[in-house]
């Protein structure tokens, strides 16, 4: 029974992280020598140097990119967009 209830409280606990509200983090990666915009909270391991985030739209991640020194211009974005 105390196996039961765990695993509901478990399901229960993760339900809402799943609610459509989708979000952006900026990952700064030193073996590609770019910066990524993932929507999964990343983990901060090996050649991954910085994450930032988490921000709302795809747009206000795409901002912080260009603001992020680090991070080289995007090819299909201008620079400072």
């Amino acid at each position: 029974m105390k196996a039961l209830m765990l695993t509901g409280a478990i399901v229960l606990a993760a339900g809402p992280a799943d609610t459509g509200d989708k979000l952006y983090w900026v990952v700064g990666k030193r073996e590609a020598g770019k910066c990524e915009i993932v929507t999964s909270n990343p983990v901060v391991i090996g050649d991954t140097w910085f994450a930032d985030g988490p921000y709302k739209s795809s747009d206000d991640a795409k901002l912080a990119r260009s603001t992020i020194p680090e991070c080289p211009p995007v090819k299909d974005e201008p620079a400072g967009k």
